[in-house]
């Protein structure tokens, strides 16, 4: 039996992985991210962490389903299709594998999620 895991309140107290997202991506501003990974699963599809993103807007084509929190902030993901969604400090949201659209902070968010990756076969 595994212990269960405690993910504590001030879970971004500690140094996260701080990075930029590549040119090819980015359409607006050059935002530095930081992801705070708590726990990743044995088989290596099923990840739990902390996100933040300083404003900028990026694309993005989800190949995993992620269930998100947003902690604070403001951030619009817009599908292909032209079709948006804002989300803001204290909504849940689910982004399912294969949303293709760009994701745009526009007020420096930080989100808790839950991703599942499934393995290529």
């Amino acid at each position: 039996m595994h212990p269960i895991l405690v993910i504590p309140a001030e879970a971004t107290a500690t140094p996260g992985e701080v990075y930029f997202l590549p040119e090819h991506k980015r359409i607006s501003g050059n935002p530095q991210q930081t992801l705070w990974m708590h726990y990743t699963d044995p088989s290596k599809q099923f990840f739990v962490g902390i996100w933040r993103s300083e404003p900028g807007k990026w694309h993005v084509h989800y190949t995993e389903e992620e269930h998100c929190h947003m902690l604070e902030g403001v951030s619009i993901l817009t599908s292909q299709s032209g079709a948006s969604v804002t989300v803001r400090s204290g909504d849940s949201f689910l982004v399912p594998r294969g949303f293709v659209g760009t994701w745009e902070v526009v007020e420096c968010s930080t989100k808790r999620f839950a991703m599942f990756e499934a393995a290529v076969q």
